[in-house]
């Protein structure tokens, strides 16, 4: 039980009045009967909300949450009361998220129920524990109020984006991927695997006219090409310390694992293999390429418990290992980053090598912090020095996209926020020109 703000607001006017009785003998007598009411209504109070159990109280969320998007919670609250009270909800909710205003007031009639929603956004994967909720339950009177402790504790496991897979298969349904940022790549070359032949229409390619068939139907005749499939994709992700930079609350490593989970699907959906790699200072995890129906749960599972090391990453081991395991030529998508020429180089022949093995798509991130920093207008002149180093970082990493491509590697550099589409993109538009 808690004494309401109210209570005390009315003890205070009780105490002033009877302190003026030793001016006004009257006041004095007031103030008694007043106290005396006080503490019967206090009673009359106490037993309407102690006569019954009269709140219940329950949480509802999904048995598992999405890394990086905003995943909602509902609690439900029922009034088995006879009259209405006022409640106020609070959540016991993770303490990662250093949250402190998940409280709700609600008006309830008798038996009345109501829910109450909000939304959480993890930003590192792993188990959350949720608390108990309180609910603190109020009469009209509002004199004191009573506690319940309702629900239970609850694990919830942080996976990563998987709501952003189901997005992405939404819009992919309707042909609305493009609001996504994902563009339509026109197709280069010729396909390979013959599919049918049919009747030209207007914009087919005449070097793909079927003149036998023509010849048989005396109308004109096409073959129609498809894309090559069952290609195996690997999304190879890089552990070390250079992977735990952190924008907007989430790290690198986290925003790899988000967009290799969506390419897996993207390229499922294109009849592709998918797989994973991840390693750091030693050769770590090893998902076979496939396109099985539990293919997509088997990546996810690996992803989970994915954490970043403080080492410095030994790309020998990834090359040794590769060469054992994968014998067909791949499409190998490298997420990793680079703080500047030298790191490159000290790399660049273990990425040679890749390549020349498999067809290699280095993924590395620009610094956006860095790219705010610069459009600031400097003050003085250390703040133009700053500028000129900050400048030099930039320009490092175009030249080091410059410097893959010299040696046939092919990159990306791309801001976190965008490394899914842009994976994306890039992939569809390799695949359209048969460089996978």
């Amino acid at each position: 039980m808690y004494l309401n703000r109210r209570f005390y607001i009315v003890l205070v006017l009780i105490i002033l009045l009877t302190g003026a009785g030793y001016a006004f003998i009257p006041f004095f007598a007031i103030g008694q009967w007043g106290l005396l009411v006080l503490c019967l209504v206090v009673l009359a109070d106490g037993y309407m909300l102690y006569r019954t159990r009269g709140i219940k109280a329950f949480r509802r969320c999904a048995a598992r949450f999405s890394n990086g998007d905003e995943n909602p919670v509902d609690i439900r609250v029922e009034s088995s009361y006879p009259y209405p009270v006022a409640v106020e909800v609070i959540d016991e909710i993770p303490f990662v998220f250093q949250r402190r205003n998940v409280r709700f007031g609600l008006q309830l009639l008798p038996g009345e129920g109501k829910t109450v929603s909000y939304r959480l956004c993890p930003t590192r994967r792993g188990v959350y524990s949720f608390g108990r909720i309180r609910v603190f339950a109020t009469t009209r009177i509002g004199l004191l109020s009573r506690r319940y402790t309702c629900g239970s504790p609850l694990d919830i496991k942080v996976y990563p984006s998987y709501l952003m897979l189901h997005r992405y298969e939404l819009l992919a349904i309707n042909d609305n991927l493009t609001e996504l940022g994902i563009k339509r790549i026109r197709k280069v070359g010729h396909h390979t695997e013959f599919e049918q032949i049919k009747e030209y229409v207007k914009g087919d390619d005449y070097r793909t006219v079927n003149w036998k068939a023509s010849a048989r139907r005396h109308e004109l005749m096409v073959n129609v090409y498809r894309d090559e499939r069952s290609q195996p994709i690997y999304n190879v992700i890089d552990k070390g310390r250079v992977m735990q930079q952190a924008f907007h609350g989430m790290t690198l490593l986290d925003y790899a694992i988000n967009a290799s989970l969506v390419l897996s699907y993207m390229a499922m959906r294109k009849e592709d293999k998918a797989g994973l790699i991840t390693f750091d200072e030693h050769f770590d995890t090893f998902v076979p390429a496939s396109r099985q129906p539990g293919q997509m749960q088997a990546l996810l599972e690996q992803l989970y418990a994915q954490q970043t090391s403080f080492g410095e990453t030994d790309f020998s081991s990834l090359c040794i290992c590769l060469n054992k395991r994968v014998n067909k030529r791949s499409l190998l998508i490298l997420y990793t980053n680079f703080s500047g020429m030298g790191s490159m180089n000290r790399q660049l022949p273990y990425l040679r090598q890749l390549n020349r093995q498999h067809r290699l798509l280095v993924v590395f991130f620009e610094d956006t912090d860095l790219k705010a920093y610069i459009e600031e207008p400097a003050k003085d002149t250390e703040g133009y020095y700053r500028h000129v180093i900050a400048e030099k970082f930039i320009f490092e990493k175009r030249l080091i996209v410059s410097t893959l491509k010299q040696h046939g590697i092919y990159s990306l550099l791309t801001t976190p926020g965008n490394l899914s589409v842009n994976v994306i993109n890039k992939y569809l538009e390799m695949k359209s020109r048969h460089l996978l």
